[in-house]
C-alpha cells in the first residue's frame, strides 16, 4: 500500500465542496486523516474570493499515475473549470504532494499553507 499526501484546495463554496470531495475520495481509497483548513489569499489572481487549503493522507493500492487521474476525475465530476486562467477560481483542486514520505510537488517548497498541512499529518519520513 502507498501512503500518500493529497493537497486541497477550494475557493467555491469550499467547505461544501471539500466535504463532498472527501466522501466522493473515501469510496475510491482509505483516508487516514484530515488535516485542519487554512485560509489563503489567492495566488497569481488577487481579485477572487480567499482560498481554503489543507491536506488529506491516505492509503491506496493505486500507482502514482491512477491516483493522479483518480484526483482529475474527481475535479472533473465536481465542475472543475479548466478552460479558466491557472490560477483562477476553482470548486476544488487536488494535487500529490507525499508519496510515501517523499515530496513529489514542488509546491511544497513555496508555500507555507501547504507545509503546515503536510506537517500536521506527519508525513514526510525523506528529506
Amino acid at each position: 500500500m502507498n501512503e500518500v499526501i493529497i493537497g486541497i484546495g477550494s475557493n467555491i463554496n469550499a467547505d461544501e465542496n471539500i466535504a463532498k470531495m472527501l466522501e466522493i475520495l473515501k469510496r475510491e481509497v482509505t483516508i487516514l486523516t484530515v488535516s485542519s483548513m487554512i485560509k489563503t489569499t489567492p495566488i497569481g489572481i488577487e481579485d477572487q474570493a480567499d482560498f481554503t487549503n489543507g491536506a488529506v493522507k491516505v492509503s491506496t493500492g493505486l500507482d502514482e499515475q491512477s491516483l493522479k487521474k483518480l484526483l482529475k476525475q474527481i475535479e472533473d465530476r465536481m465542475g472543475r473549470d479548466r478552460t479558466g486562467p491557472k490560477f483562477g477560481p476553482r470548486c476544488i483542486d487536488l494535487d500529490i504532494v507525499v508519496w510515501n514520505g517523499e515530496v513529489v510537488d514542488e509546491d511544497y517548497y513555496t508555500r507555507d499553507f501547504l507545509r503546515k498541512s503536510v506537517e500536521e499529518l506527519g508525513g514526510l519520513t525523506k528529506k
